[in-house]
This record gives C-alpha cells, sequence and structure tokens, in this order.
C-alpha cells in the first residue's frame, strides 16, 4: 500500500512539473492592451530619427495641434501624438541635401541647417508645458518625469560643415548631438553609400577624420547611416567612441546598401554601438517593382534632372512633392511591424540586444502597416512582448541601448 502512494504522489509530481514547465517555457503573448501599455509606458522610449523639422520650417505645420486622418498633411509626427504613442523622447534631423561642394553651396547648407534647428527650439519655447530640448540623456529622464517630451536635435548630413572644422563646436552649441556623415551624395567628410557616380568608395577622407575627432572630442554622437562600406570601416578605425547607425536596417534580410552587412554589424559590435532599426519599407522588405510607378518616377527625373544636383530649395520641394503624388498614385507594399522586427531579432541573434534600437525616419519615409504614424508606437512593443522580449529587453531597445551610448560618448570626451 505505502509503496503505491509513493507511485502516485510521484506520477501526480512528475504531471505538475510537466504542466508547469510547459506553461512556463511557452512565450507569452496574451499580454492584454492595458499591460502592453503599462510596459510601453514605464520604458524609456526613444526615436533616434524623424525629418519633421522641415515640416516645422516649412511655417505651415503646428507641432501642438493634433492631425488626424482627416489632415491630407498631417504627416507623421506631432506634440499630441506622441503623448498618445507614448514617445519620450525624439532626435529631431536637421536633414540637409546634398548640393555644390563650394563656398556658396556650404553657406546655403548652413543656412538651412540653422533654420531647421532654430525651427526645434522655436518648439521647445512655444510649447513648454509639453515638450523640452534636451542636449544629454539625463535629460530624458528628467523632462519624462515632468511628463514633457525630450527634443534632442541630431544634423543629417555634415556638408553644412563644410571643410570648415570649427563649425562642429558652433552647431554643438546650438544643440546637435549627433551628425550623419553624409547624406545620398559624397561630400567632403566621406562617400555615401548611394553614390557611386565614381566607382572607387574612397571612405572617410583625412577631413572626415577630424571630423570624427572633433565628434569625439566635444560629445557628438557620430552616425554611420548612410555612409558606404569603406567610410564605415574607417570610421570604426578612426572613432574613440562608438558610434550609432541612427536609421538603417540589416542588409542579410533586405539587400539594399543602405543598411548594414553582418561583417558590419559585428564591427559595431566590437565598438560597443548601435544599430537603430528604420521604418522605411524598402530597407527592411524587398518588393516586387512596379513599371507603372517607376516609369512616373523616371519621368520625374527626365523633368527635374538629379535631384542631387538641384539647387533651388522650392525646386527640390516641389520635386518633393510630385513624388510624394506618384506614391500616393502607385503606393509601394507597405513592410509590416512584424518585418521590422524580424531585423530586430536578426541583431539580437547576431551581436545581442544590446546592440539594436529603433530610428523611425518617419517624415523622411518610414511607414509601416501597424505603425504608420507615431501614435502607433505601442504596437512595436506589443510585437516584442509577442515574441517573448522582456520587460528589460525591451527597454535596452527602446532607449536603454543608445541612451548607454550617449553616456559613453559624453564621458570619453571629458577625458580628452
Amino acid at each position: 500500500m505505502h509503496h503505491k502512494v509513493m507511485i502516485l504522489c510521484l506520477t501526480i509530481s512528475l504531471a505538475f512539473l510537466f504542466v508547469f514547465n510547459s506553461c512556463s517555457s511557452q512565450k507569452k503573448s496574451d499580454f492584454s492592451e492595458s499591460e502592453i501599455m503599462k510596459i510601453h509606458q514605464r520604458v524609456l522610449t526613444v526615436d533616434t530619427h524623424s525629418d519633421t523639422p522641415m515640416r516645422m520650417a516649412a511655417g505651415e505645420f503646428d507641432m501642438g495641434e493634433f492631425h488626424g486622418p482627416e489632415n491630407q498633411r498631417r504627416g507623421k509626427i506631432d506634440l499630441p501624438r506622441m503623448k498618445q504613442g507614448g514617445l519620450d523622447a525624439e532626435f529631431f534631423a536637421a536633414y540637409v541635401g546634398q548640393g555644390e561642394r563650394t563656398e556658396q553651396g556650404f553657406d546655403k547648407a548652413r543656412q538651412r541647417a540653422d533654420r531647421l534647428i532654430k525651427a526645434v527650439h522655436d518648439m521647445c519655447d512655444r510649447y513648454p508645458d509639453l515638450v523640452g530640448l534636451a542636449t544629454e540623456p539625463d535629460d530624458a529622464e528628467r523632462l519624462e518625469k515632468q511628463g514633457k517630451i525630450a527634443a534632442f536635435i541630431g544634423m543629417e548630413n555634415g556638408y553644412p560643415i563644410g571643410k570648415d572644422l570649427s563649425l562642429v563646436g558652433k552647431f554643438y552649441n546650438k544643440g546637435v548631438r549627433y551628425i550623419t556623415l553624409c547624406h545620398s551624395s559624397d561630400n567632403d567628410i566621406c562617400d555615401s553609400s548611394t553614390d557611386r557616380r565614381e566607382p572607387e568608395d574612397k571612405g572617410l577622407s583625412e577631413f572626415g577624420k577630424k571630423v570624427v575627432a572633433e565628434c569625439n572630442r566635444l560629445g557628438i554622437m557620430v552616425d554611420v547611416s548612410h555612409i558606404s562600406d569603406q567610410s564605415f570601416f574607417d570610421v570604426m578605425e578612426a572613432s574613440r567612441a562608438p558610434v550609432i547607425a541612427s536609421h538603417s536596417c540589416v542588409r542579410t534580410l533586405c539587400d539594399h546598401p543602405r543598411n548594414l552587412s553582418d561583417e558590419m554589424l559585428k564591427a559595431l559590435a566590437e565598438n560597443n554601438g548601435v544599430i537603430q532599426i528604420c521604418f522605411v519599407s524598402s530597407f527592411v522588405k524587398k518588393t516586387d517593382p512596379n513599371p507603372e510607378r517607376q516609369k512616373a518616377i523616371q519621368e520625374l527625373e527626365k523633368k527635374y534632372g538629379e535631384y542631387s544636383e538641384i539647387k533651388d530649395e522650392k525646386v527640390r520641394q516641389k520635386v518633393r512633392d510630385e513624388y510624394m503624388k506618384i506614391m500616393e498614385k502607385y503606393p509601394r507594399p507597405s513592410a509590416t511591424v512584424e518585418d521590422m522586427v524580424d531585423h530586430i531579432d536578426y541583431v539580437t541573434e547576431l551581436i545581442g540586444v544590446e546592440h539594436v534600437g529603433i530610428g523611425t525616419d518617419f517624415d523622411g519615409g518610414g511607414s509601416l502597416q501597424g505603425c504608420s504614424d507615431v501614435s502607433e508606437m505601442p504596437n512595436v512593443t506589443k510585437e516584442l512582448l509577442k515574441r517573448g522580449y522582456s520587460e528589460e529587453e525591451i527597454e535596452k531597445i527602446w532607449g536603454g541601448n543608445v541612451m548607454r551610448v550617449f553616456r559613453k560618448v559624453i564621458e570619453l570626451s571629458s577625458q580628452q
């Protein structure tokens, strides 16, 4: 009898352990909407790239106004929608398209960069109860506790620096805390990933090495998005501090020169840097070509010429407007939040969760099914939870990793 009781107890115990282990080993994907939002609100959420200052500087877009779906020029970001989407901090990019590499060209570029930077300052001055200017990681945490959004400033394209190294410090004094070394064309700092008019990739120039060193000295993060492969590896060698890719994806998953290869990702990890996964569909997932859309784009290029060669900003804006109309008429199939998180998964598996974050490129082409604007940011957290990421890992992805890099950049700058 005693033997039978022991067997019965053992059987029950094993059955209990099997059920318990089966339940605990499953990835919890049944979070309620309120649970998802609580987690999303607890973590510091940071987006490292949006081009919204272009809208702000044009004077026709009020950041304090909620732009609903009925508004055709609603863009992707405004302060009320940032609150709705639980986004705590945004790096607003002062984007300047590449123009002539002449003193006149540099001067125009500086003026445009100044206007865009001023637009961010003006927003903070106009809505002090909603948003505050941020220049270091502690500012984001301080402003979050006050219920405000943190507005950081990045500069997309080092073109406004021209050949004057002292301008790096002047932009720093205006609040710029990262510099994307180039954009879609080569400049005097480095070669671009998408400009192969000269087949040879010359990488980082001697002047570019000085720019990287000056960023390290001042505490400005060096941004390797948009730069060529050789430029990337040259920066890895030149920089004393970790770097960021503010809005890029994984080349293995989507073969685009704007994305980072496995070799580049491994080098980024050795540098202790971070890649911020971008929401631009063409960087996230390859789609089948659309002949009608391609023909319309070719006709647009024939009408105005190479976009990077257009000097008049009014004409550039006209081209952008016509391009958007083409995209509305012949929309590209949008990548999904799930497709984007595939890139986060890949980076996590290859080099670790400590080296990945989020840089949407909202208002610069970024948009996903499931996260088409900033109000839908919780859907990213929802997908991460669905895939079994812990709250600690989600905190790293949303803001912890890039703020770690930012702090290290500042720490190393103080040691020079």
